[in-house]
């Protein structure tokens, strides 16, 4: 059986991740980039498709686990009837090659460790040739080779197509095992200095934490989510993964299983704005910037998602050789939701320029150039159906939130025009367009007779996303509409928490959009409440007047975090477990945003 979701930590060097479980083993691992093969795939089959285990061999020892103050480096405490060890796990960043880093320090008495080491590379499939050499093991299998130095006590031997490693530790001593991966038709790369390593880690991420501006009352939820974010940056490019992971279900066994590996236009104006918040100025130009060199192009031409340095093929393929996690199938690398057309991007993006444009951040002299032909072409391409903002696998529709997203473009144009006229643009025409969308939106995406706004033109069907309205400044919090549509939300579309999932008072844990019967997104099966939404719900709470509601559930939110403060994408109500891509930053991106309008909120009174 699969680990809980929520038992994984997250390790990582800003240019892929690592998931470590509580006992021990690292189950997912791709090489060197977040959207490489994995080389331990165990999340998603079994322990033949790729791991690393170091832990105690007694049966009865039992793990306590933190991570080191304000950083990601890994402490796991096991005790034993014998002794007791602290593991320490982390990625360096990086000079070169990725480093894996594991230090065994024993605390009491002695303990027993084993280390069982099964690389496959290609995601679980390709089983390397292992050799020692130069006092290590090197592993190589096709274009991958890693080294791994392990302890000189001890003994390291090869077993059913693994490396194992048996040594004992006694208080006061420390031994360290590295993992090193590099090309395999290049020399061996330098060694690192796993203590060094340590140390300059832990004061890099300490160095990084203190630029933190927040100072509120969730300053430890907050922190823990920024370094999530820091953490799922591709540092080469600036580019932030949607998750380090592909294929963790939405519905345990289910089909919804998707590859969240790339970097997504829906993300971009919320995560600039939380960076920016939190005083992160360097992190947003890099990402504003990369949004600027992958948007370049025809206007016609914008993709709802990117890969890491901005390129867009992203085919989607099955691996049937993987079981799946929780028999969820199938399992998919890729994401065909690449070719869809999604509006609401370009409200994305033209909301990510002024949020950039109005927090001062120097803009490149052709960025004004690209955002007029954007909006350019909005202003016939809006009236078009779509896939919309949860990339549905049915028919396309005139989704309300797509045309919310078509005002957000024209509206931050218009307002570029106005505080700077010297940048130039139709501003009437665009002033023009902005009041068609929205005349439209209140007209045929409104059911006056449920109040409500809708998913799409002529249906009854709610939508999630349609909280983001007051946000946006498309209507006021207070506005009555909006209010109505609240409360609707609230009243269809929320799941109470409990153990049967059904009895309980509401906590806000709110589902994307009614998935009975496949009707809207074409797709069998259900999936969990979609935690960013909850963070939605909270905001517009709090943005019609209801202030105190919305921070107690807020921070009944904050504790369906694991024990790390990690947050998948989805999470069951009724199972009271995480689900979705892991750790997911929309679902980040939301707590930061509400912890901050929190915050400002109460300033304000």
């Amino acid at each position: 059986m699969h680990p809980h979701i929520e038992d994984y930590a997250l390790i990582g060097d800003l240019q892929t991740a690592a998931l470590v479980g509580r006992d021990g083993s690292i189950d997912w691992l791709c090489l060197p980039r977040f959207d490489s093969g994995a080389c331990f795939a165990a999340l998603l089959g079994g322990r033949d498709n790729g791991h690393w285990r170091l832990s105690p061999r007694s049966s009865e020892a039992r793990a306590q686990r933190s991570y080191r103050g304000e950083s990601l480096i890994l402490d796991t405490v096991w005790e034993t009837p014998t002794g007791s060890v602290r593991v320490i796990d982390f990625m360096p960043q990086r000079d070169r090659q990725p480093d894996v880093v594991r230090i065994v320090e024993g605390l009491s008495g002695s303990v027993e460790m084993r280390g069982v080491l099964r690389l496959r590379f290609d995601y679980g499939r390709a089983v390397p040739w292992v050799r020692a050499a130069e006092g290590s093991r090197v592993a190589v299998a096709g274009p991958d080779s890693v080294w791994l130095r392990t302890p000189s006590q001890g003994t390291t031997y090869g077993k059913d197509f693994s490396t194992r490693s048996d040594f004992t530790v006694a208080a006061g001593e420390r031994t360290a095992f590295v993992l090193t991966w590099h090309p395999s038709h290049e020399p061996r790369p330098e060694q690192i200095d796993p203590f060094e390593a340590l140390q300059d880690t832990l004061d890099d991420w300490h160095t990084w934490s203190a630029r933190c501006r927040y100072n509120g009352p969730y300053r430890e939820a907050v922190i823990r989510s920024l370094i999530t974010l820091k953490a799922l940056t591709y540092a080469p490019t600036g580019g932030i993964v949607a998750a380090p992971t592909t294929s963790l279900p939405e519905e345990l066994g289910g089909v919804r299983n998707w590859d969240y590996r790339y970097c997504w236009l829906r993300d971009a104006s919320l995560t600039l704005n939380c960076l920016l918040s939190a005083g992160y100025l360097e992190e947003a130009g890099a990402w504003r910037d990369w949004l600027l060199r992958a948007v370049a192009g025809a206007p016609d031409d914008l993709q709802i998602m990117y890969g890491l340095a901005g390129e867009r093929r992203l085919p989607e393929a099955e691996l049937p050789w993987l079981s799946g996690y929780c028999d969820s199938l199938p399992v998919r690398i890729g994401n065909a939701a690449v070719e869809q057309r999604q509006l609401d991007v370009y409200g994305e993006v033209l909301d990510s320029f002024h949020i950039a444009r109005t927090a001062g951040l120097a803009s490149e002299p052709h960025a004004w150039s690209i955002q007029r032909a954007l909006v350019d072409y909005l202003e016939s391409a809006w009236r078009d159906p779509d896939e919309g903002l949860w990339e549905i696998r049915g028919p396309r529709r005139h989704f309300v939130h797509s045309k919310v997203m078509a005002w957000v473009a024209a509206d931050r144009a218009v307002r570029a025009i106005e505080a700077d006229p010297k940048l130039g643009g139709d501003v009437e025409r665009w002033r023009a367009m902005r009041d068609e969308v929205h005349r439209e939106v209140c007209e045929r995406g409104y059911d006056a007779d449920r109040g409500t706004f809708t998913q799409f033109y002529g249906s009854r069907e709610l939508d999630a996303a349609t909280l983001l309205i007051p946000r946006v400044g498309f209507l006021p919090g207070d506005d009555p509409r909006v209010v109505s549509t609240i409360d609707t939300v609230r009243r269809e579309l929320t799941v109470p928490q409990g153990p049967d999932g059904l009895g309980g008072a509401p906590l806000g844990l709110v589902r994307r959009y009614s998935t009975e019967g496949g009707s809207v997104d074409g797709l069998p099966g259900g999936e969990g409440t979609f935690l960013a939404c909850s963070f939605w719900l909270v905001d517009a709470l709090r943005l019609s007047g209801r202030r105190h509601e919305a921070r107690e559930m807020f921070e009944r939110l904050l504790d369906l975090r694991n024990d790390l403060g990690l947050l998948s994408e989805e999470y069951d109500p009724a199972a009271r477990r995480q689900l979705g891509n892991y750790p997911q930053a929309f679902s980040h991106i939301g707590l930061v945003g509400t912890a901050f309008g929190l915050r400002d909120g109460a300033e304000a009174d």
